[in-house]
């Protein structure tokens, strides 16, 4: 069981220009009190097939966390054109968010970016050059959600509600009690109310 559940993730200036910084908000619930930090990384993926190539635009801990709803903000430079080949710039490239808690991913979550120029135009003949300044980029918002099972370091609580609910139940009878019960009434049914 996961100790922290992402329940949403918005990205506050989607669609923007390729270079502006990512800005969004994460919202998660946390089940138990952690005293540690969650370690938040925002990866942007040009070319899948080569990890090298991947940039880490970001970071950020936050901590310790407080049981229940918790957000915070996410700021992350937008990516270094010059470590982009230039076959990947247009069209599809991944960002990746990712949840770390004592240097073990417990999410990751994945979205699609479009990028293309921002007129008809250029989109239709594209400049031999690539023209960074006329980009924009535009994140899908149906992510890919992959979740990990970590150690975590502390216990969910008991759900308080089990407890209640088994102190105040009625007692369950045993199969002596029912064979007695049946005794009695079948004895009232056989005595006389004539």
């Amino acid at each position: 069981m996961s100790i922290v559940t992402i329940r949403n993730v918005e990205f506050i200036n989607n669609p923007a220009r390729f270079s502006d910084v990512y800005r969004f908000r994460v919202t998660f619930e946390c089940i138990a009190p952690l005293k540690d930090d969650l370690e938040w990384k925002l990866i942007y993926v040009s070319s899948p097939g080569n990890e090298e190539l991947d940039q880490e635009l970001d970071d950020c801990l936050v901590g310790p966390v407080p049981m229940g709803v918790n957000s915070f903000e996410f700021e992350g430079s937008a990516p270094d054109p010059s470590k982009i080949p230039t076959e990947d710039v247009l069209g599809v490239a991944a960002l990746i968010l990712t949840g770390s808690y004592k240097d073990q991913e417990f999410v990751r979550v994945g979205y699609y970016q479009n990028t293309e120029y921002d007129n008809e135009e250029m989109k239709e003949t594209p400049p031999e050059k690539i023209m960074f300044n006329r980009l924009v980029r535009d994140i899908s918002t149906k992510p890919r959600v992959t979740r990990f099972q970590i150690k975590w370091d502390v216990a969910p609580p008991q759900r308080q509600q089990a407890a209640a609910g088994a102190a105040t139940s009625a007692p369950v009878p045993s199969a002596n009690d029912l064979d007695t019960a049946m005794e009695v009434d079948s004895s009232k049914e056989d005595g006389s109310a004539s």
